[in-house]
């Protein structure tokens, strides 16, 4: 895992451990409202590196897509928690969208092709245990450079959806102006994500939704 954003150069240790067994965030099984879409940037969020300054294409796969290396032969793939984060928000039908202003978009479409989403394990001999391009798992994508403004401008075009229906999680501060400018809910991750984080954004969510703890009490009363 590269330590030192600061770094011009990074080498990550790969693969990571993914997380096991599957599981989804608790608040996707709490039986209250959940967002319409979830949002993702890449860079410190769903992997630890930044695309435009660690990696250098061109990049091949490796380990059944679990992992990529680039021209040097260093190695990235996606914080552990990404895979079963995506699948629960599949499983949910809930799509998930990414907002990246990095300056390399063709190289991080590379690496989310090479990069697959790994199956989680289950003993029904119906599932579909293929792996899927991680680019797949994603609608309405903006990875270019711009604003964070401008990318939820146009996911909101896209999907149709009200920006407060919106979740979305980053690592730098300054991009809760779309929660401030634009309404949508800004989750800020610190050190990758995880499935606490998304239930924390989660929360955040439901908090400027007007829905607390309580909601979830009384509902489980009435049952």
């Amino acid at each position: 895992m590269v330590k030192n954003k600061g770094s011009n150069s990074a080498k990550v240790p790969l693969p990571l451990a993914l997380e096991a067994p599957y599981a989804a965030p608790a608040t996707f099984n709490d039986g209250l409202p959940l967002p319409k879409i979830f949002v993702f940037d890449l860079d410190y969020t769903l992997w630890p590196f930044w695309v435009d300054t660690h990696v250098s294409a061109p990049i091949k796969a490796k380990d059944n897509n679990s992992r990529c290396v680039d021209r040097w032969g260093e190695s990235f793939s996606f914080y552990p928690a990404v895979h079963s984060i995506l699948q629960a928000c599949r499983a949910r039908s809930i799509p998930v969208s990414l907002a990246s202003r990095t300056n390399t978009p063709d190289l991080a479409r590379d690496v989310l092709k090479a990069l697959h989403v790994i199956p989680s394990f289950t003993d029904n001999p119906a599932a579909d245990n293929r792996s899927i391009r991680a680019l797949d798992y994603f609608e309405h994508i903006q990875i270019y450079p711009g604003t964070k403004t401008q990318h939820f401008t146009r996911i909101q075009q896209s999907s149709g959806l009200k920006y407060e229906e919106m979740l979305f999680f980053d690592d730098e501060p300054r991009n809760k102006n779309v929660q401030v400018e634009l309404g949508v809910t800004f989750c800020l991750v610190k050190d990758g994500i995880t499935k606490e984080e998304v239930d924390r954004g989660v929360w955040e969510w439901r908090k400027r939704m007007g829905i607390s703890q309580a909601d979830r009490k009384s509902g489980e009363e009435k049952n």
